[in-house]
């Protein structure tokens, strides 16, 4: 395993950061070398509080820093691609923010670009990297052929008419934000991608949706069904087999810890999935280890998001069964 840390580089102050940044420190294969704001100040007060030894006062400044090798992308949704597409072109490595976007051409082109240059690229779903996703995986033969997936992922939003979450011209809304933890949940657990969806939405005043439903139809008669919003705390993973169910009660926060299948309570030790994120990347990077999400992963899960936000909005069920390669 290589010795060298990989040098990374931040581009923005994001809120997220408040939860990814102890993690990312607690990473071996990993330096947290540069930060760059649109505000030269808020970056210079950030990295003085975290520690970064280097602030750059424009995206652009830190892409040219030549020993920034790996870039993370924490900016709002609509500028995941653009800056991923700059980043690649300077030669950073990029675990971009999920979701990449809600367009399959985005990604496919993100990929190439990154393929063509000799550079990683991934995605950065978080909860895919936590201990306890890849035993719940394990645990599945337990509860016999699988029929049914429920997931949820809600948090009771502030009043804020500034919030980027509610901004349609970023991305913003519910799927987008934390629904697409649900897609990402039941496709892993199907282990394959949808043949069909349906969506309804709840779009608020900023004409963004603030709550999702989404129904997700897999081979094999294996149905999935999912919520996501803005305006109740909620979250959980439920699937059920011909020979009984899983649960996890905090997926994506995992504040709590365990998996509970068939009655029996399966405990686990502590783990923060931004450390072990960071950790995989950096480690693929210098060739320790392969990325776990790559783009077969991205493309899919930009197509399931695509379509359920067709269905709700012609509502009509969409078609996905013809597979489409890129």
């Amino acid at each position: 395993m290589s010795e060298r840390r990989v040098r990374w580089g931040i581009l923005g102050v994001a809120d997220i950061l408040r939860r990814v940044m102890p993690g990312a420190r607690l990473a071996s294969s990993a330096e947290l070398l540069a930060i760059a704001s649109r505000s030269a100040e808020r970056a210079r007060t950030y990295a003085a509080a975290e520690g970064i030894p280097r602030v750059h006062e424009s995206y652009d400044a830190l892409l040219a820093d030549p020993d920034v090798e790996a870039v993370y992308i924490p900016l709002p949704n609509s500028l995941h691609h653009e800056w991923t597409l700059a980043a690649l072109a300077a030669g950073k490595h990029v675990l971009c923010e999920k979701p990449y976007s809600r367009h399959p051409n985005e990604v496919a082109e993100a990929f190439d670009a990154a393929d063509g240059a000799g550079l990683l690229l991934m995605e950065a779903f978080m909860w895919r990297h936590h201990p306890r996703t890849k035993k719940f995986v394990e645990l599945l033969p337990e509860i016999g052929r699988l029929q049914t997936v429920r997931t949820t992922f809600s948090w009771k939003m502030e009043a804020d008419p500034v919030d980027i979450r509610l901004e349609r011209g970023l991305d913003g809304g519910s799927l987008m934000d934390v629904g697409c933890y649900c897609v990402s949940a039941t496709r892993l657990i199907a282990g394959q991608e949808p043949i069909a969806v349906h969506g309804e939405q709840v779009v608020g005043p900023s004409g963004v949706d603030v709550r999702f439903t989404g129904i997700l139809r897999f081979p094999g008669d294996v149905i999935a069904e999912f919520t996501s919003g803005f305006t109740t705390d909620h979250e959980g993973i439920e699937a059920i087999g011909s020979d009984g169910s899983i649960l996890v009660a905090d997926p994506w926060t995992s504040k709590i810890g365990g998996i509970a299948v068939n009655g029996r309570d399966v405990a686990l030790e502590p783990a923060d999935a931004y450390h072990h994120e960071f950790e995989n990347f950096s480690r693929a990077i210098r060739g320790d280890e392969p990325q776990l999400l790559g783009r077969a992963d991205a493309l899919g899960q930009s197509r399931t998001i695509e379509a359920l936000y067709r269905a709700a909005e012609t509502g009509a069920s969409v078609d996905l069964s013809p597979a489409i390669s890129a």
